[in-house]
């Protein structure tokens, strides 16, 4: 009996074994067999899928996406003909080049010219090229280039004392985006009437320079002059927007030609949160603005000493040759005296981020590097108000103020009908009669409400009120003080007298009031540009500063412009 209760229960333990078996094995197969589509669908993904399927930012910063292509059979015909290049181009390049560098010599040179120039033995090599689409009267080519060059310049350098000397070139280094542009199309042999070309993007450029038989360590700063001298020939004649035409075919290309298209109006106001340089005290930070880093078209701010938090309240204006590709940087520095000083952080906008005649207020966070920004520390932020004005706009805002009178952009826009190109002429036309408009009138500001103040005191609560400050003029007002609220309701309305409202801003702080002193919470600074442009409205401003906090107000502009002889 055993025997036969035995043997049954073997059958049975078989058969399962045998079944778990089958279907783990059919289990495994089909998961090989989706496996295997899984990876035949990846086989056959293309970059703008796997686009679609992970976004931008969760790639690692070293994985990018190019749309360009390679260029191996144009770099092995180039590297063919290069010494025939080398022998058109050097006469070429250095007989365009000298008058550039003539043009930004060092005040402590007499002559900077080039005694050798050749571009050597190693040619270029182009790692990839783009088409761009831009309409159907071109063909827009970037090709991006890489060049360690041997190249032997030579730079025949005079000073003031008579000194000569010889100084090389050496060691150049570069990696850029070339800009070709076939324009226009036509339906003649070779189909284009010109090209130009551009330096579009300057990725790299590094070299060395070296006395010839000497040090040049031997005159204090003229090395940093001759390569400040050399970058900013290189940015001046070559470096987009700034183009070079070749006609192909007879006709009239100057609208390929460089020409301002606008002018960016720029209001630094203040920054907050850098990062202190200084081991006693705190930075002495100052602002350098370019939309082209050429001397006489940046700008610097004025120093604010000893503060980690300043207020500037600067207008500059950058003319604008292409809104598309060009953008502003704003460099923060800590000043050293004597000493050079100190860098902070940079950040940038992006014209083409900007609405024409919209004003658009930014706080910028502050970063080491522009190209490279993998550094995640915080260095502060920037505050900037930003309004783009392409000539010829014309816009609703008016302005009794006469088109005959000088204006800044800003004051364009407040003027109906605005043609920045017409008022260019017309500041050149009336040079001998030349008036500057000022924005005058009430400011209405109501200080209605605060949210969610931060608690200062021992008792969980605050006696809060607000002071009201013009900066330009120094006029102050303050409210009430409501006792014991985080929430406090004022409803309170003042008016001040503005003399100059484009170049003047409003401060509110909050206090804490007790019995023997005052406790800071928190402020908001505001410009009046809005207000000027949109007559009156309500806003919930977050209190700088502060941990929390909301202040609620309303701001109302009520204009009396008149005129001041400059």
């Amino acid at each position: 009996m055993g025997f036969f209760v035995g043997l049954l229960f073997g059958l049975f333990a078989g058969l399962a074994i045998v079944v778990l078996f089958v279907r783990s094995e059919n289990s495994r197969s089909n998961l090989r067999t989706k496996l295997a589509t899984t990876v035949a669908a990846f086989a056959r993904m293309t970059v703008e899928d796997s686009r679609k399927i992970l976004p931008a930012e969760f790639y690692p910063s070293w994985v990018v996406f190019s749309q360009r292509q390679k260029l191996t059979w144009l770099n092995q015909h180039l590297t063919k003909i290069w010494p025939y290049v080398d022998e058109a181009a050097s006469d070429l390049i250095k007989a365009s080049v000298e008058p550039v560098l003539e043009q930004y010599r060092p005040v402590i040179l007499s002559s900077l010219k080039f005694s050798k120039f050749t571009l050597g033995a190693v040619a270029p090599q182009f790692t990839g090229v783009s088409i761009l689409e831009d309409g159907a009267d071109s063909v827009i080519m970037e090709l991006e280039m890489q060049w360690d060059a041997n190249s032997n310049i030579v730079l025949a350098i005079k000073t003031y004392l008579g000194v000569s000397l010889p100084v090389q070139v050496k060691d150049i280094g570069f990696t850029g985006v070339f800009r070709l542009i076939f324009k226009p199309l036509v339906n003649e042999f070779p189909c284009f009437g010109a090209v130009c070309y551009s330096l579009r993007k300057k990725k790299k450029l590094d070299f060395t320079l070296k006395v010839i038989g000497g040090d040049i360590s031997t005159i204090p700063g003229l090395a940093d002059a001759i390569e400040s001298t050399i970058r900013d020939a290189i940015e001046d004649s070559i470096m987009w927007p700034v183009r070079k035409i070749i006609p192909i075919l007879p006709g009239d290309y100057s609208d390929l030609e460089l020409k301002p298209v606008g002018m960016l109006e720029v209001k630094l106001i203040q920054a907050r949160d850098l990062t202190n340089k200084d081991i006693i005290g705190k930075s002495d930070p100052y602002a350098v603005l370019f939309v082209r880093p050429l001397p006489d078209r940046t700008k610097k701010s004025k120093i604010i000493n000893n503060d980690l938090n300043p207020i500037w309240n600067e207008h500059y204006e950058f003319i604008i040759e292409d809104a598309t590709t060009q953008h502003l940087v704003v460099r923060i520095y800590d000043d050293e005296g004597v000493q050079a000083s100190e860098f902070i952080g940079c950040a940038q906008v992006l014209l083409s981020e900007l609405e024409p005649g919209k004003v658009k207020d930014v706080w910028l966070n502050l970063v080491k590097d522009l190209e490279i920004q993998r550094d995640s520390k915080y260095r502060g932020q920037v505050h900037l108000e930003l309004l783009y004005c392409p000539f010829g706009m014309e816009n609703s805002f008016t302005n009794p103020c006469s088109s005959d009178f000088s204006m800044t952009s800003l004051e364009r826009v407040l003027k109906n009908g605005a043609n920045g190109t017409d008022d260019i002429e017309n500041e050149k036309a009336v040079t001998h009669k030349k008036r500057e408009i000022i924005i005058r009138g009430v400011l209405s500001v109501t200080v209605i409400t605060a949210e969610d103040l931060p608690i200062v005191d021992l008792m969980g609560k605050a006696d809060p009120y607000v002071v009201l400050t013009m900066k330009k003029s120094e006029l102050k007002n303050k409210t009430r003080v409501v006792n014991d609220s985080l929430n406090p309701v004022w409803n309170q309305t003042f008016d001040f007298v503005v003399e100059d409202g484009l170049h003047d801003m409003l401060i509110l702080e909050v206090w804490d009031h007790d019995t023997f002193g005052k406790d800071y919470m928190g402020r908001c600074i505001l410009t009046l540009t809005r207000v000027i442009l949109e007559g009156e409205y309500k806003d919930c401003m977050p209190l700088e500063g502060a941990k929390s906090g909301k202040l609620n107000i309303n701001l109302k502009w009520m204009p009396q412009p008149i005129f001041r002889d400059s």
